[in-house]
């Protein structure tokens, strides 16, 4: 796009994203104006006003709105929104934040997405990039905004978590490396219940990639390797898979080596010098230092950057040993799948939380784990007649509850030393929580209080 055409910078959502794209759009001379339909929240009006950036909450000013040259749209918002709908209408061009911060920069973006495990990679690969010595940023779902740092901060690398949703309005922003780490169904209620849309979604991540870039993606993935046949991409595809296939560029051999052989260098590393254990978590490590290969990344500091990553909070979270029961907080495993990833780790008999805001789950895909190390469900929402319908009789007990505290003194009171209670919920928090943040962090306040 031609930005100098951009003169009145309209921008949807008061959040990290948005208040950062009308941070760049005054640092780019634009008239930014900022409108929210709910109430900004106070840091963010702090920000707004520091800067003399004119705003509206509680609602939309839809003339002024559709005098926009471009709207920046947060990725909450859904395409269905009826102001979204409008602006369409009229032709006016509907950007992501990331998008926009893209028009801005010629930094190498290292970007990453999937159903699970999206942020833990993140978080991983900005690690080793920094113990390089990498001028790199950390963007798009975690860390400061992308434009924010573009604007105030700019950096030669970034790290960017993307989700589907920010994905959808991305259309010229290039990913030098592009990793798909699995899909499985997630938002569905956002993609007309049609997992084929939802996969679209995450493959717009290899938009405008040339031979010059890097796919990296998980080779085992039903969903990612039907999906492959269609894509047309230029980038050089280094697939991971668990065992040594053709084609693999990175795996795990029987003695327990996990091997990278990428265009740019061949080396290894024992798995067990990995600081994040589970399948999930190989898969993982491995996409983090594929990318730390293409991009150059010596050898032996990617070693020890896997060896010493400490883990991300809410995502298998060892939170306290208490009578000789592990209390884990998986809060951040919103759908299925990646409380089948959850599952799949645990060593001990296990009490398992579930229960939130269910986004039309199939629970079948975990009830083979649940038979063979859950003890006992405690179901903890607003409503948790689903949950107790699916699994009563497939458990030796369950519960049902509507609160943490009663939760964890339910899980508490079955469990024996030697048990794990692990919170992997299965659902959104926003039934009895303010986010999954909040869900994990009271889980933990409430296993603090417990008798050592």
């Amino acid at each position: 796009m031609n930005t100098e055409n951009i003169k009145n910078l309209v921008i949807l959502g008061a959040g990290e994203s948005g208040v950062g794209a009308a941070i760049l759009g005054i640092a780019k001379g634009m008239d930014v104006f900022i409108s929210d339909y709910g109430k900004i929240p106070e840091k963010y009006i702090s920000m707004i006003e520091s800067r003399s950036i004119p705003y509206e909450e509680g609602g939309h000013d839809e003339e002024r709105i559709l005098r926009a040259d471009i709207v920046v749209k947060s990725p909450g918002i859904p395409p269905t929104a009826p102001i979204v709908r409008k602006i369409v209408e009229k032709g006016i061009p509907v950007v992501s934040e990331i998008e926009f911060a893209g028009y801005f920069t010629d930094a190498k973006m290292i970007c990453i997405t999937g159903s699970n495990g999206k942020t833990t990679t993140t978080l991983l690969t900005y690690h080793i990039l920094r113990k390089a010595g990498l001028d790199v940023g950390l963007a798009g779902n975690v860390g400061f905004s992308l434009a924010r740092q573009i604007a105030e901060d700019p950096h030669e690398y970034y790290v960017i978590e993307l989700s589907s949703f920010q994905l959808e309005n991305m259309y010229d922003f290039k990913a030098h490396v592009a990793v798909i780490l699995n899909i499985t169904p997630d938002h569905l209620d956002r993609y007309e219940h049609k997992m084929e849309l939802y996969t679209a979604a995450k493959f717009r991540i290899l938009q405008n990639q040339t031979p010059d870039d890097y796919f990296i993606y998980w080779m085992n993935d039903p969903i990612i390797a039907r999906q492959i046949q269609s894509v047309q991409s230029e980038a050089q595809r280094l697939p991971f898979s668990e065992i040594p296939q053709e084609g693999s560029a990175a795996w795990l051999d029987d003695n327990g080596i996990v091997h990278f052989d990428t265009p740019r260098d061949v080396w290894e590393i024992p798995r067990d010098r990995l600081s994040l254990t589970g399948l999930h978590n190989l898969y993982n490590s491995m996409a983090a230092g594929l990318s730390a290969t293409v991009l150059n990344v010596r050898n032996d500091v990617t070693r020890t950057a896997l060896a010493d990553f400490e883990a991300v909070e809410h995502r298998l979270e060892f939170v306290a040993e208490k009578k000789g029961v592990v209390y884990i907080n998986d809060s951040k495993a919103t759908n299925v799948n990646s409380t089948w990833y959850a599952l799949d780790s645990m060593t001990r008999p296990t009490i398992l939380i579930l229960g939130g805001k269910d986004k039309g789950n199939d629970y079948s895909e975990i009830l083979p784990l649940v038979k063979e190390k859950v003890k006992a469900i405690i179901c903890m929402g607003v409503d948790n007649t689903k949950l107790l319908d699916y699994f009563t009789g497939e458990v030796p007990c369950i519960r049902d509850t509507h609160s943490i505290e009663d939760a964890i003194a339910e899980a508490s009171a079955l469990a024996t030393p030697g048990d794990a209670v692990l919170l992997s919920p299965c659902c959104a928090s926003f039934d009895l929580f303010k986010s999954y943040e909040h869900r994990g962090h009271l889980f933990k306040a409430q296993v603090a209080q417990l008798p050592s």
